[in-house]
């Protein structure tokens, strides 16, 4: 890249703006392949959607990790089958507003803090890292938990959407601080 390229400022690294598109439609694809794939776990298969969320406003900060994760959820508007158990549960904007719709509007909400905070500098050391990625999962969580409850109350909502998940919660989080983690200091050292 020449002195004088245009290069947008956010998220680990400074990119071109091309480089900024390629980014989006590469996190746009890593989100809908780890949709897909299934990882068996106990007590239910994991997807490794959130890991990615978290990854893209990560590494792309916020508006480039908001914009790979709205182009996800416009697609599934659309009714291409991109989410996890479609088209087996349906597609489109019917299945946004079903029991994953907060989920989903979650991914959203969770790129665009954790890219906040890794525009504004906030994720530079281990600590700061494990609370921001821990704070996306939240919010994926409690959004999915917040929608889920207006469906099937309160007590149902956090039996079948939170307590099963604990375990691979952890797990994703552990994996997004580690691999953001070796990332920032391969990259900013």
């Amino acid at each position: 890249m020449s002195a004088n390229a245009s290069v947008i400022k956010g998220g680990l690294f400074d990119l071109s703006p091309a480089q900024r598109v390629a980014g989006i439609l590469i996190g746009n694809l890593l989100l809908i392949v780890s949709a897909k794939i299934q990882i068996p776990f106990w007590p239910v298969p994991m997807t490794m959607q959130t890991f990615v969320v978290l990854m893209l406003g990560a590494v792309l900060g916020a508006r480039a990790g908001a914009a790979a994760v709205a182009l996800y959820l416009f697609e599934g508007g659309l009714n291409f089958a991109v989410f996890a158990g479609t088209p087996e549960r349906g597609i489109g904007v019917a299945y946004m507003y079903g029991p994953t719709g907060g989920y989903l509007f979650g991914f959203l909400v969770a790129a665009v803090v954790v890219g906040f905070a890794s525009d504004k500098g906030w994720m530079k050391s281990l600590m700061s890292n494990t609370l921001w990625m821990l704070a996306g999962h939240a919010i994926m969580l409690g959004l999915g938990v917040a929608w889920l409850s207006h469906l099937i109350g309160f007590n149902a909502a956090i039996a079948s959407g939170l307590t099963p998940f604990w375990l691979a919660t952890a797990l994703k989080t552990a994996m997004a601080v580690a691999a953001y983690e070796a990332l920032r200091r391969r990259y900013t050292a």
